[in-house]
């Protein structure tokens, strides 16, 4: 599957192709208010017509386990470059690819798709290898993104010209059946604009890219209990259960055992670089059981950059997830005060602003909100991911909304390592919608 690639491409041929899709600068929203777009469903039917879209180099959004994805062939850059096109996207934010076995992955890694035979194969290229062999066999299908250095047929556009590709295979069973269909490896950022809340309806994709040449796979117009029952995943629902992006691990080699942070057999690191249902001790224990661990350190790489640097996963930037209303996150001594300190300023703003509570730490405001939803008020973080970015969206629709507030989630994680992973994950999300902003009082 993973040789695919359009008739008109040739990938031997297109090195300048790749280079000047990744300088070019993203071109800009179209004015035409006119709607493009179009909802199909998830029949077999549908997703067989979807996947040969797919492989002409047009755009397919999909339903996975987290969100929704806007989807193309990812070895085609001039199809790729059409994402980045109608998402408004910079060329600094890479994609991932989604395939639906390891093996499709493992041939996109320069490290696995070589053997002992290759030059300069060394204990390195094998603990590496060894590596990504470990975590796509426990890990996929699901909700967690290998990022690892590039076979030299992966376009540059997808990945941002830093010779890192991100890929993850989605357990959702119609993603697994489009990808099936489209018969290559497809490259999926959120369906949603850069910088806006990503989406897990198809509503929320019709929102922000109606006016993109883009077909919507949607459960809801039926077809998804024909394909579940086809598939052989199991079954399962036609949902974004998971309700947040993918955890995204990037596995990386020291140049030397020196560059190891004080750790003699230390070979390599694996970053958490976006935080998401795959806990990084989760990875811990996988390396453990295949008695690698001493090798590897794992370590929190969540970074929070600027749009202008080019990274080597999605989701970097500091802003992210924002709704169309000024998000701003409550510092914990302001969590903490009494309600009855608000000065007559602050009760005012309140009154024309949104609260999105986590575990009631805002609750004692309610009452001075125009709008008010707690994700979890028992602190239930899968509760919380799944429903995040679905509230994020409904906060911007409230009327007469002027700002929306968020509980700075940072107090009391001291350690990440003892902190369930999907807490990071929304602790992340809403700090990214906020743009990292932590304001002491209501103004």
């Amino acid at each position: 599957m993973v040789s695919s690639s359009p008739s008109t491409l040739s990938m031997g041929s297109n090195d300048n192709m790749h280079a000047t899709a990744v300088s070019s600068p993203v071109s800009p929203a179209s004015t035409d208010t006119k709607q493009k777009a179009k909802l199909v469903s998830a029949s077999l039917q549908s997703l067989t017509e979807c996947g040969s879209r797919l492989r002409s180099g047009h755009l397919v959004s999909f339903p996975t386990e987290t969100v929704y994805g806007l989807g193309c062939h990812a070895l085609d850059p001039i199809a790729v470059q059409r994402v980045f096109h109608a998402k408004q996207r910079p060329l600094s934010d890479p994609l991932i690819v989604h395939v639906i076995k390891a093996d499709h992955a493992l041939e996109l890694w320069d490290a696995s798709s070589k053997g002992p035979a290759d030059t300069q194969y060394d204990q390195s290229q094998q603990l590496e290898k060894q590596a990504l062999e470990i975590l796509t066999t426990s890990f996929f299908p699901g909700p967690l993104t290998i990022v690892a250095r590039a076979n030299p047929s992966v376009p540059q556009i997808v990945m941002a010209n830093t010779g890192y590709v991100a890929c993850r295979s989605p357990s959702h069973p119609i993603a697994r059946a489009l990808i099936s269909c489209a018969e290559c490896p497809i490259a999926a950022p959120s369906a949603n604009k850069f910088g806006h809340v990503s989406p897990t309806l198809a509503a929320h994709v019709m929102d922000d890219l109606g006016q993109e040449d883009v077909w919507i796979v949607d459960p809801s117009l039926g077809g998804s209990d024909e394909y579940v029952e086809c598939s052989n995943d199991g079954g399962g629902k036609a949902v974004c259960q998971v309700g947040v992006e993918s955890t995204v691990a990037k596995v990386q080699m020291y140049p030397s055992p020196s560059t190891a942070n004080g750790s003699s057999k230390s070979l390599g690191c694996i970053s958490i670089l976006r935080h998401g249902a795959i806990s990084s001790n989760s990875i811990r224990e996988v390396l453990k059981k295949a008695c690698i661990d001493e090798y590897f350190e794992v370590e929190d790489g969540v970074q929070y950059t600027p749009e202008n640097v080019n990274n080597v996963a999605p989701g970097q930037t500091v802003k992210h997830y924002s709704p169309h209303v000024p998000c701003f996150m409550v510092s914990l001594a302001r969590q903490q005060s009494s309600s009855d300190q608000l000065s007559n300023e602050e009760m005012k703003t309140l009154s024309r602003s949104v609260i999105i509570d986590y575990a009631a730490k805002l609750s004692h405001y309610q009452q001075y909100a125009l709008a008010y939803r707690d994700l979890s008020p028992s602190g239930d973080a899968q509760r919380a991911a799944a429903l995040v970015f679905e509230t994020l969206r409904w906060s911007e629709s409230v009327p007469d909304a002027t700002r929306v507030f968020v509980p700075d989630m940072s107090g009391g994680i001291s350690d990440e390592r003892e902190v369930e992973a999907l807490v990071l994950a929304v602790k992340d999300k809403l700090t990214r919608a906020a743009s990292g902003v932590v304001v002491a009082s209501f103004h």
